[in-house]
């Protein structure tokens, strides 16, 4: 009986084992799929041939959470999708480009996907990042492998009860307001048209694999970020501005249209845009200091993209203290403005519509 005991003992601590090794999660937690930007890439980039301009894997960058290297976020610490799955329980969900490779790698957990400076439209920085049809790619092989792995029964499952989140379209309006080709060939409705009609393809690509609960960033205050104030006196771009909310209309009108015509879509809508405005009207209601500088740069406003020293830019100044900041550098937020967004979204606010990503999670 004791050798039985014993026995037992060993099993149950090798299947802990193994459990751990494939990063299982409890069966009642969704797994997280993160598509996007910089704002959601947790370190892709670091795996592509590109420039250090959509690379974040050097000091000091992540310096407030990530003590032993950075990582390649685009900030000081946390991005959003980790606050959120730390809310849902989950472990961070690793970059893909990070384990795809590796032989006892499952996906069942989820996977983040996103390249800084990818956009909507396959042009936007091409060449240097993940585009987001390239990211698409990458889910379906994840979404093949998930059925080798696990059956296509439980797979089915896994895939319609994940949470995917999103983080697109920035990159493509830094792109229209600087390229007269653009400028010269579409009006600004058009171009919004073009990215918010790639971004319905996705989603739709993601709803056809199984796909059913989307939770989608807004464009934020493009124009109002360090690196657009250094060129404006101090004042937000209104150009940027106003693309951004013609973007958030279209959006939410596309959105709309999938509830109407996709059986099952579901979505919760994140008004970064109207979140970030009120924070940088009151930024003392938010516990921030300083809403238009940097923490980490250079020139006016800290708005040069030098922090780390490795885009051109070898001089660079690092604030005292980041917790009073909004913006880490250039254009992307702090950890602390990462975890504001991310309990905004994951409750109910009046920035999140029509359902909280928390409900997403529970269900």
């Amino acid at each position: 009986m004791a050798s039985f005991r014993v026995h037992v003992f060993a099993l149950a601590l090798l299947a802990s084992f193994f459990n751990s090794v494939h990063c299982l999660p409890p069966p009642d937690i969704p797994a997280l799929f993160v598509l996007g930007d910089s704002l959601y890439d947790a370190g892709n980039n670091n795996y592509i041939t590109t420039t250090n301009d959509f690379k974040a894997n050097f000091r000091p960058y992540g310096e407030t959470y990530f003590p032993v290297r950075p990582t390649g976020r685009f900030g000081d610490g946390r991005l959003i999708p980790d606050y959120i799955a730390n809310f849902a329980r989950k472990p961070f969900v690793q970059p893909y480009l990070a384990i795809r490779n590796r032989p006892l790698g499952r996906f069942i957990n989820g996977i983040n996907f996103a390249s800084a400076g990818a956009g909507s439209l396959d042009g936007t920085n091409a060449g240097l990042v993940i585009s987001f049809k390239a990211q698409l790619r990458d889910f379906k092989k994840v979404s093949q492998q998930l059925k080798q792995q696990v059956g296509s029964v439980r797979s089915k499952r896994l895939i319609s009860n994940a949470v995917y989140m999103f983080s697109i379209g920035s990159n493509d309006y830094s792109a229209f307001i600087t390229n007269s080709t653009l400028l010269n060939s579409y009006t600004p409705n058009q171009y919004v048209d073009m990215v918010v009609g790639n971004m319905s393809t996705v989603f739709q690509e993601i709803y056809k694999e199984g796909g059913r609960k989307f939770v989608i960033l807004s464009v934020g205050t493009i124009g109002c970020v360090p690196s657009a104030r250094a060129v404006s006196s101090g004042e937000c771009v209104e150009v940027l501005q106003t693309l951004a909310k013609l973007h958030n209309e279209a959006l939410q009108k596309m959105l709309n249209n999938l509830v109407r015509n996709l059986p099952g879509f579901k979505y919760s809508y994140f008004d970064y845009f109207q979140s970030s405005t009120d924070t940088i009207s009151n930024p003392s209601k938010y516990g921030f200091t300083e809403v238009k500088v940097a923490c980490c740069g250079s020139g006016p406003f800290r708005g040069d993209p030098s922090c780390g020293g490795k885009r051109g830019m070898t001089s660079f100044e690092l604030c005292p203290d980041v917790q009073n900041y909004l913006f880490f550098d250039f254009t992307h937020p702090t950890e602390k403005a990462n975890l504001l967004s991310a309990t905004q979204m994951w409750e109910t606010s009046p920035y999140v519509k029509p359902n909280n990503v928390k409900s997403f999670f529970q269900s």
